[in-house]
């Protein structure tokens, strides 16, 4: 029988290597995205369907879920990739950016997963897969309200891991680290203030440091991978690090102040 992938923010970086992956490998795959009109290569790709979905609009999320089980008569695995990224100082940040920040990467794959939980629950079997980040287990400089929105998705995945397990419902977490995708143009955004000039310096630092990571970093088709392995792995594993250069093993390791002083002096020189 075939399988059916359902993955949201697919018209870009992981979202779309994921999608070609999965359909590589001979699953079905519904590419969500909130303009489906513009990614024309997708459409040529067989066994591939593209659905508009936008996170923070909850009929949209239900059509896209109905269309993709009219059209597919099933769903075996969600993978929540839609996201979007605010860096810069805290302070800075309008609060219509802080809203976005949480509605997109917390609230709108809630509200995924919450209308797919009674699908793959009926079936008695299932994969969530939840991106994250590296961010979400050692919060970096001037990422407060990104790292927040993170560390929200990696507590709600695990808790949630504990009460799908019963019914055959198997939760994953992706985790990379710098990632050469659109993300640090596309999907990125600086909180400023045109009045608050104190952070600018060291901002400034962690902004070069950033870009840097990003362009010299490996593409989305390494995180598919991750995606595809934590579907079809069988485990219960709940976490796939990708890219973190050790970031994550050090923050387990290390005592605080130590860890803290030592990302103070990478991403703050």
């Amino acid at each position: 029988m075939d399988k059916v992938v359902l993955i949201t923010g697919a018209s870009t970086g992981i979202g779309k290597e994921t999608a070609k992956l999965f359909q590589s490998k001979n699953w079905k795959v519904a590419a969500t995205m909130r303009s489906p009109e513009n990614a024309e290569d997708l459409k040529k790709i067989v066994d591939l369907r593209l659905f508009r979905l936008d996170v923070t609009e909850p009929d949209s999320i239900r059509t896209a879920i109905a269309d993709t089980l009219e059209h597919f008569g099933r769903i075996d695995a969600v993978v929540n990739n839609a996201g979007y990224g605010l860096i810069g100082p805290f302070e800075a940040a309008s609060e219509e950016q802080i809203r976005r920040q949480f509605e997109t990467n917390v609230f709108g794959l809630m509200a995924v997963t919450r209308e797919v939980i009674p699908i793959l629950r009926s079936q008695k079997r299932g994969v969530i897969v939840n991106v994250s980040s590296v961010s979400g287990i050692a919060a970096l400089p001037f990422s407060s309200l990104y790292a927040a929105s993170k560390f929200a998705v990696e507590g709600f995945s695990e808790s949630l891991a504990y009460e799908l397990e019963p019914f055959g419902i198997r939760v994953k977490l992706i985790e990379p680290g710098p990632i050469k995708t659109d993300f640090y143009s596309r999907s990125e955004e600086i909180a400023k203030s045109e009045s608050l000039h104190v952070y600018d310096e060291r901002f400034e630092k962690f902004l070069e440091f950033a870009n840097k990571g990003g362009e010299d970093a490996p593409d989305g088709s390494l995180v598919a991978e991750a995606v595809w392995n934590a579907v079809t792995d069988g485990t219960k594993r709940l976490r796939y690090g990708v890219n973190t250069k050790g970031l994550l093993t050090l923050r387990r390791i290390l005592p605080e102040s130590f860890f803290r002083g030592l990302a103070k002096k990478i991403f703050l020189r």
